[in-house]
């Protein structure tokens, strides 16, 4: 896919730490490789994903916080903002929605990368995480149309001197409903490269990364030639 509009700023809206790798890790080593400035925005601390009776929340939020600043150093992301809410209790409410306006203000994204908030589950796989739908939600909504208005939150504006953002593109990752597909071939090894710094999370990382290369593996490349893609539907409001 090419891309309408020259991407210089690519912001990554995501729910936990870990989620923007697994999710969209390629394409955002892709943007960043092509120059973009992309940051990460991490809505909960993840402080609930550890089965470690020895783990306490604390910690572990301490923990997934470094883990991330790793990995997203790992795909040439220049900044990652934690938002800190609690993991597992994330809803697209009203202070959501206006910290993830303020951000998209600030930052003034070409392309806004999010979840899709519709998939309550991946056919017979399994179940979507809720935090997942509800940070899909709330930028979305951030999005279209609280940061292109001025009247909402014009304290922002006034107190801050963030003006109206109207974010040309909207990319919707794990989409129940793609609408595109990007090759990834080239980014697939740093994708795995940063995942392997979620250390609390995953087990056992080469079947992680077999697994993360099988899912991405294109169904329509030549018999002879292995190909990697990431899927997303695209929103174009400009």
């Amino acid at each position: 896919m090419t891309e309408p509009v020259k991407i210089e700023r690519v912001l990554g809206i995501f729910a936990h730490p870990d989620d923007p790798e697994f999710f969209a890790g390629a394409s955002f080593a892709r943007w960043a490789a092509r120059g973009a400035e992309v940051t990460f925005v991490v809505a909960t601390n993840g402080d609930k994903g550890s089965a470690d009776p020895e783990m306490t929340g604390p910690r572990l939020a301490a923990i997934r916080e470094e883990e991330e600043k790793a990995a997203a150093a790992a795909l040439g992301v220049r900044e990652v903002i934690f938002l800190r809410n609690p993991d597992g209790e994330l809803t697209p409410n009203t202070q959501l929605r206006r910290d993830l306006v303020r951000i998209i203000r600030m930052k003034k994204p070409d392309i806004v990368v999010t979840c899709d908030p519709t998939v309550y589950w991946y056919e017979t796989r399994g179940i979507n995480h809720p935090d997942h739908r509800a940070i899909g939600a709330a930028t979305l909504e951030a999005v279209f149309p609280i940061a292109r208005d001025r009247l909402n939150y014009p304290e922002l504006e006034f107190d801050e001197g963030l003006a109206v953002h109207k974010t040309p593109l909207v990319y919707i990752s794990g989409a129940a409903e793609p609408t595109v597909r990007i090759d990834v071939t080239d980014y697939v090894d740093a994708k795995v490269a940063s995942l392997r710094h979620h250390v609390s999370q995953i087990a056992d990382m080469e079947a992680m990364a077999a697994r993360v290369r099988d899912r991405m593996r294109d169904p329509e490349a030549p018999d002879d030639e292995i190909r990697y893609i990431e899927r997303f539907r695209v929103i174009r409001l400009a």
